[in-house]
C-alpha cells in the first residue's frame, strides 16, 4: 500500500519517487502543519537548519517548489498542496498498519488536535481533557480554541466540535449534545436597576453581544430574537469577553449555562421565559476518525457530555468529571 502511494506521487512530479526518503516527507508534513520550519523543528526536537536543508533536498528531488518562504512562515505552493494530499494518505496508511498490527495498547500514543468554539473549549472541554490526559498519558492533546469554524478539510485539527452540522463529504459527523443558553446579569447589576418582570422591561437595560457583521454562524444571532432593539454599547467577537463584561455588573448578555451557572455572582433573568437551545456537533475526517487515539478522544467526549446533561441544560452549577 505504501509503495502504491509512492508510485502515485509520480503524477505531476518529474522524479522517480522510489528514491525519496520518507523522513524528508515526514519533515515536509511537519512544516506544512506548523506553517513554520522553526516551529516544526521545535515540535520534532531537531535542529532548524536540518529541516531547512532537507526541505531544499526534497524540492530538488521533486523538481518543484513546495513552500513560499514569507515573513509569516512557510506557505504551501500549488505543488506543495498536491504533495500534502499524497503524504497525508501515506501517513494514514502507516498509522492504520501500526494500529492493526500493534493493537490498541500500542496505538494509544501520539498527538491529537481538537478544535472547538471558544466558550465550550475553555469552560467545558479544557477541564475534562485534563482527565483524559490522566486516562491516556501517552496521548498528547492540542486544544485549538478559536471564535470560528475549524477547517478540517485543511487539516487544522484531527476532530472538531462546532455549533453547526458540517456538510463536508468525507467527514464523519454526529450530534454531540444540546446545550442551553439564558439571559444573565450579575446580582449587583440587578440590585442597582429597576426590577425586570417581563420581556418589555428589558428595553431599559444594557446588553453585551456579538459584532453582527463578524458573527460566524446564524446560530449566534440570538440577542435580537429576545430584544429586537437592544442597547449594546459593547460588542465583541468573543463570548468570553461578553462573559467577563457581564461579571463587571454593567449590563446583561445571553450566555451558555455551562459558562454562567458555575458563577455565584451571575443570575438568570426571566429564566422561565428566556431560554434557548443550541447543538454541538462533533466531526473528523473519515480516515483520521479511525485512528485509535482519535477514537479514544471521540468516545471520551461523548462520555463527558452524557454524564453532564443536567449541567449543560443549566439545571446544576457543578459538572461531573469522567475518571
Amino acid at each position: 500500500m505504501l509503495n502504491a502511494n509512492l508510485h502515485h506521487l509520480r503524477i505531476g512530479f518529474p522524479l522517480a519517487i522510489d528514491t525519496i526518503n520518507w523522513d524528508n516527507l515526514r519533515l515536509f508534513l511537519a512544516v506544512a502543519r506548523a506553517q513554520s520550519a522553526q516551529e516544526a523543528a521545535r515540535r520534532l526536537v531537531i535542529d532548524h537548519s536540518t529541516i531547512t536543508r532537507r526541505l531544499h533536498r526534497l524540492e530538488k528531488e521533486l523538481g518543484a517548489r513546495l513552500f513560499e518562504r514569507t515573513p509569516a512562515g512557510h506557505v504551501l505552493t500549488t505543488a506543495g498542496h498536491r504533495l500534502l494530499e499524497h503524504v497525508e494518505r501515506m501517513e494514514s496508511t502507516m498509522v492504520s498498519v501500526g494500529e492493526d498490527i500493534g493493537g490498541e495498547s500500542h496505538s494509544l500514543t501520539g498527538q491529537v488536535r481538537l478544535g472547538a468554539t471558544e466558550g465550550f473549549g475553555s469552560f467545558f472541554l479544557a477541564p475534562h481533557l485534563s482527565h483524559f490526559c490522566d486516562r491516556h498519558p501517552a496521548i498528547e492533546v492540542e486544544l485549538l480554541i478559536v471564535p470560528r469554524f475549524i477547517n478540517l478539510s485543511q487539516r487544522e485539527a484531527d476532530l472538531a466540535v462546532n455549533i453547526e452540522r458540517p456538510q463536508n463529504i468525507g467527514q464523519v459527523c454526529s450530534k454531540l449534545t444540546d446545550y442551553r443558553l439564558q439571559l444573565y446579569a450579575s446580582a449587583a447589576y440587578l440590585e442597582r436597576h429597576e426590577p425586570i418582570r417581563k420581556v418589555g422591561d428589558l428595553l431599559a437595560h444594557r446588553f453585551f453581544g456579538y459584532v453582527e457583521e463578524l458573527v460566524f454562524s446564524p446560530e449566534l444571532r440570538y440577542l435580537s430574537s429576545i430584544v429586537a432593539d437592544a442597547l449594546t454599547p459593547l460588542r465583541s467577537t468573543s463570548v468570553v469577553a461578553q462573559f467577563n463584561a457581564v461579571r463587571e455588573g454593567r449590563g446583561m448578555a445571553v450566555l451558555p449555562c455551562f459558562m454562567a451557572a458555575p458563577c455565584g455572582d451571575l443570575v438568570p433573568v426571566l429564566g422561565n421565559e428566556i431560554s434557548l437551545t443550541r447543538t454541538f456537533w462533533i466531526a473528523a475526517p473519515g480516515d483520521i476518525r479511525e485512528r485509535a487515539r482519535v477514537r479514544a478522544l471521540w468516545d471520551f467526549l461523548r462520555e463527558a457530555v452524557e454524564c453532564n446533561q443536567p449541567f449543560l441544560r443549566g439545571e446544576t452549577r457543578h459538572w461531573r468529571s469522567v475518571d
